[in-house]
Order: C-alpha cells, then sequence, then structure tokens
C-alpha cells in the first residue's frame, strides 16, 4: 500500500516537474528568449518515436527503435563535425 503511494507521488511529481519545464519553455519561447530552431531540434526524438509507434504497433520496441536511431544520428554527426573540422570545410 505504501509503495503504491509512494509510486504515484513520485509520478505525480515528474508530471509536475514537465509540465513546469513544458510552461516555461512557451514562456520563453512567446518573449523570444529561445530560438525556434533549438526547440524543434527537442522534438526530433518525439517525432522518431512516433513513426517507429506507428511502424511497430508496440511502446518497446518504438521505444528501442529510436534509441538505436538517435545514437546512430549521434554517431554519424560525430563522424561529419570531425570531418569538417580536419578538412576546413
Amino acid at each position: 500500500m505504501i509503495v503504491t503511494i509512494a509510486i504515484g507521488l513520485g509520478l505525480g511529481l515528474i508530471g509536475l516537474g514537465v509540465l513546469g519545464m513544458l510552461i516555461s519553455g512557451i514562456q520563453s519561447l512567446i518573449k523570444g528568449k529561445q530560438d525556434v530552431k533549438k526547440i524543434l531540434m527537442m522534438l526530433v526524438p518525439f517525432a522518431v518515436f512516433a513513426v517507429a509507434f506507428g511502424i511497430f504497433s508496440d511502446v518497446a520496441q518504438a521505444g528501442v527503435a529510436t534509441m538505436i536511431f538517435m545514437i546512430a544520428a549521434m554517431l554519424l554527426l560525430i563522424f561529419l563535425s570531425g570531418l569538417r573540422g580536419t578538412f576546413n570545410i
């Protein structure tokens, strides 16, 4: 019983934290403190997850596919930025 209440309270606090971050981000965007491109870049993993969920119809498989895709994209971008630095492009 106590464990259930503690888990519920913990998830509630996580939800409040995410809600607070969303409200703060929207206010910063409205006031012009944040760039729209940066905010759109933060939405890329959610879009990848949505596409993966549409393909696999399973949350676990979509999560793993999103993780693998994001790691591959990170490695590719690290490689390209290193290549750019090497050849001064």
